[in-house]
């Protein structure tokens, strides 16, 4: 019998159509590697405010891991559990401890750069003479294993190195000696001081200036040398910026280049901030509405600022990240916005990426030139409950059910996916603490992507080399862990980040003079700023996160844990 034309057009384009719908939800497994510790109980990696990158196209993996050792400083721990913590680097298996300035006790990273080099911070054993009893913090540079001590600038007590190229050039924050007349209206990182934006080559740290206020900050270095940051436009205050990022004036992101600091521009408000900048000189970020009414995902390309279009039909939204193609993730709101959606931006058009199994919100972190994107998902929109999930053509799936049954990490934070596909972020083992972790991708056979056999080997501290400078009494007392990079927004309470906030301490942060790179020494890296604490050590300081639900719910004496709305995340911290 002769096949009717019309039914077999029917049946292929349904073969072809159940083809492509297999094809959009089948995903490659992983092989869990728990990066595990020094010893200790937890380990983290960098997740600020602002994209950050953690894990290279080599595979290597930075970021900080706990000692069994007692943090001398027993009122400003440097981590939760209060013990001593070394940075890391991860390669191929072997977790290489990276030591401490000579004379200090801990350190942590901060990124890694595509060849390789880390920037980070670490004490020097010395305290802060203007705050009685905070260990001074220096930023430094890991190069071949070995640790340098990057300084500060001059007249300076304190500074932060936030990002470095292949080049080795070091951007961050760094205070002068010029007290601030009103530190609360002014002050960036609490020193009491100007911070200013600094770029760090050929071992000379210079001062990019403002847009026209006071302070500056340096958040991201391209491999151009281009560097962007966010700057004070004025002294007039912002009550939205200052609720939601500690940055207390009128903000601005900048593009610098060449000796030429340029304001990208804003939506009419108060606050603008940068989160990613590619090597195109591509950059993404937020801005608020005249009013500072919503905000507005922006993507700044050949001198145009131009906004990023809500296809959700909400008023909010906020770009994150963004690959060397130039597409962004991020998140934007549904209407109402009380609720968000990770989104992905492509030539001016957004595509929702929804939620894992009925989740009520998402947020995109990290996209990859392949365009797969990883994220949070939650069930309800605290972003209390986080579940790390990947995105890849067309589908959303929860990276929990693309590891092997039975792996020894509950994934809740991915925070970034390289060009090979692998991932790193935090996750959850079984008693609750926060464990680093890469994901390397395996196929579609669980039998491949077994975990690694326990935790990794890991090699002691290289030998250390002296300061850069000796100037001592470095001044700093962070407010918040969390750095003012990209992020706001009471209004969308956009899907949290992590709350990196500093561990039992107003952390400090680091000096910088020569690839520099300090920072406070966030106690984690998890999504609310909760999840990877443990339940029930000292009582919650200033900046801390904490939760209603138990793990640090009772906050230091004069602090209450209050919940706070970034535009990039949210979380509860004691304040």
């Amino acid at each position: 019998m002769k096949a009717n034309p019309g039914t077999l057009t029917t049946l292929m384009l349904v073969l072809v159509i159940s083809t492509i719908e297999v094809a959009a939800q089948e995903h490659a497994h992983y092989k869990l590697v728990d990066l595990g510790t020094f010893g200790g109980q937890q380990s983290y990696v960098y997740a600020p405010n602002n994209y950050a990158a953690v894990l290279n196209n080599r595979g290597s993996v930075t970021g900080w891991a706990e000692t069994t050792i007692s943090d001398p400083f027993s009122t400003f721990c440097f981590t939760d559990d209060c013990v001593v913590a070394h940075a890391f680097k991860s390669q191929d298996g072997h977790l290489t401890d990276l030591g401490a300035l000579r004379g200090g006790f801990s350190s942590a990273s901060g990124g890694i750069s595509p060849n390789g080099l880390i920037a980070g911070w670490s004490e020097n054993g010395e305290t802060d003479p203007t705050f009685l009893g905070v260990p001074v913090i220096h930023g430094v540079l890991w190069k071949n294993g070995a640790i340098k001590d990057l300084g500060t600038l001059n007249g300076g007590y304190e500074s932060a190195a936030l990002a470095v190229n292949s080049r080795g050039q070091v951007v961050g924050a760094a205070d002068n000696s010029i007290v601030d007349a009103t530190p609360m209206s002014s002050d960036v990182y609490g020193w009491g001081t100007q911070t200013r934006a600094f770029l760090l080559q050929n071992g000379v740290m210079q001062d990019l200036g403002t847009l026209g206020g006071t302070d500056a900050v340096a958040v991201l270095v391209n491999e151009r040398g281009q560097v962007v940051g966010e700057s004070y436009v004025d002294s007039n205050p912002s009550a939205y910026c200052g609720q939601n990022l500690q940055s207390f004036n009128t903000t601005g992101a900048f593009l610098w280049e060449n000796g030429v600091m340029t304001n990208l521009g804003s939506f009419g408000g108060t606050c603008t901030y940068a989160s990613n900048l590619n090597n195109r000189g591509e950059i993404v970020g937020l801005s608020t509405t005249t009013g500072d009414q919503f905000q507005h995902a922006f993507l700044w390309k050949d001198g145009s600022f131009s906004e990023l279009p809500n296809a959700n039909g909400g008023n909010n939204s906020a770009g994150l990240a963004l690959n060397e193609g130039g597409a962004v993730a991020g998140w934007a709101s549904l209407p109402g916005n009380s609720l968000l959606h990770a989104a992905l931006w492509e030539s001016g058009e957004m595509t929702d990426l929804g939620t894992v199994d009925g989740d009520l919100c998402s947020n995109g972190y990290s996209i990859n030139t392949s365009r797969q994107v990883v994220g949070v998902s939650v069930p309800t929109c605290d972003f209390n409950t986080t579940r790390a999930f990947l995105w890849e053509n067309g589908s959303i799936a929860d990276l929990n059910t693309l590891i092997p049954a039975g792996s020894s990490l509950y994934l809740t934070t991915p925070d970034t996916i390289n060009d090979r596909g692998e991932i790193a972020g935090v996750g959850l083992d079984a008693n609750g603490y926060q464990h680093a972790f890469l994901l390397i991708p395996c196929g579609h056979d669980d039998t491949a992507c077994q975990d690694a056999a326990g935790y990794p080997a890991f090699q002691p501290a290289p030998n250390i080399t002296k300061p850069a400078n000796g100037q001592k009494g470095l001044r700093r007392t962070l407010r918040n862990g969390s750095q003012p990079a990209s992020g706001i927004s009471s209004l969308s309470s956009p899907s949290a980040r992590d709350a990196v906030l500093p561990m039992d301490r107003p952390v400090a942060e680091g000096a910088v003079n020569e690839t520099g790179s300090a920072l406070p020494i966030l106690s984690e890296s998890l999504e609310a700023g909760l999840m990877g604490f443990k339940t029930a050590l000292t009582c919650g300081h200033y900046g801390m996160p904490c939760s209603e639900r138990g793990v640090y719910s009772s906050c230091c004496a004069g602090l209450k844990c209050v919940l706070h709305g970034g535009s990039t995340r949210v979380g509860y911290m004691c304040e």
